[in-house]
């Protein structure tokens, strides 16, 4: 999401999960809209609620004013291939992620929300359920094999005591 806002002149951020941090954030920034991977939308001209009948809304709007069907206007979209979200059931939640950081070392970390790291061709975050005692893995990748194959490799080290 982050290239087509900004390639089409708007400002992409992150924050922590959760409904009240995002609200928060959008706030503070003055933000128009923020999603989220799990299908929560938020649209700051709605008192920033989380919607999905606003956006279902918004995208029947889009096809029928492209005349185009729904797989037609996201496929240009789909650049990369996503594990979905995958929980694990983890006693040291922490050390988990720490272990995680140490073995992924040499690619961009950030601790806003667990871990997540960034490299070239594909990303992970790995945090902790703010309602569940899980780890949450969410991986993308640019081909769909190298997506299995770092998912498998993340899932192991996560699920390995």
């Amino acid at each position: 999401m982050k290239e087509v806002i900004e390639k089409d002149g708007g400002k992409a951020g992150m924050c922590r999960v959760g409904h009240s941090f995002i609200k928060e954030q959008m706030r503070k920034e003055k933000a128009i809209f923020a999603g989220e991977l799990s299908g929560h939308f938020y649209f700051r001209d709605n008192f920033y609620t989380d919607s999905g009948v606003i956006a279902a809304l918004k995208v029947i709007q889009l096809i029928s004013k492209k005349g185009k069907k729904l797989s037609e206007l996201v496929e240009p979209l789909q650049k990369y291939y996503a594990s979905g979200e995958i929980n694990s059931k983890v006693e040291n939640k922490g050390g988990k992620m720490k272990e995680l950081a140490k073995k992924y070392s040499s690619g961009k970390i950030s601790w806003l929300d667990g871990v997540r790291i960034d490299f070239k061709d594909w990303w992970f975050n790995v945090r902790a359920s703010n309602t569940e005692p899980l780890l949450r893995l969410n991986l993308e990748a640019k081909s769909l094999n190298l997506m299995e194959e770092k998912r498998d490799e993340v899932l192991e080290i996560i699920r390995n005591k």
